[in-house]
């Protein structure tokens, strides 16, 4: 395991979650795909085989997606190549697998996130940061472990919350 911390010296916070790179396309069970052509017809409200935009948030909100406006006409933008401002049922679930495999990532993060704040303050104290780095048997002075926090750290209170560690481990090679 050493070997392979070193390779992220420069962020040894990311060793501690171990993940499999992912393959050419996040997989889903049929269930799954079924439950998502269920939700495609069911705002395909004319049977004409593709869904608007706002169509496609209210499909997206049934699946458990909160999406925003601007996000679904990124989305949309993105997938809609000939701009007719409509998306078909398998761009559709292109979206929507992209958007497991986003929340998977997600939550991952945040089962990480809870190793380190092992106090439950809901932040990550340079204490405990000191703990998972000595768990880790890295070898990490005061003053590197200091800039790491420093570095996640964009409200300046001197801790890590939730947001900043999903935006620091999100540049991570790993996510």
């Amino acid at each position: 395991m050493a070997a392979k911390t070193s390779a992220y010296k420069k962020t040894p916070l990311s060793t501690t979650v171990q993940r499999k790179k992912p393959g050419p396309k996040p997989e889903i069970t049929e269930e799954q795909k079924q439950e998502i052509r269920e939700a495609f017809d069911l705002f395909d409200t004319d049977g004409a085989g593709s869904i608007d935009a706002k169509e496609l948030k209210v499909a997206m909100r049934a699946l458990g997606f909160e999406p925003k406006k601007e996000e679904i006409k990124k989305m949309i933008a993105e997938i809609d190549k000939e701009g007719t401002g409509k998306i078909d049922f398998n761009e559709f679930l292109a979206v929507i697998t992209h958007k497991m495999a986003e929340k998977d990532t997600k939550e991952e993060i945040l089962k990480a996130f809870r190793l380190f704040d092992d106090d439950e303050t809901g932040r990550i104290s340079f204490k405990n940061l000191k703990r998972v780095a000595k768990e880790l048997g890295e070898n990490l002075t005061d003053e590197e472990l200091q800039e790491m926090i420093d570095e996640a750290d964009r409200d300046g209170d001197g801790e890590v919350n939730e947001q900043e560690f999903l935006r620091i481990m999100k540049k991570t090679s790993l996510y």
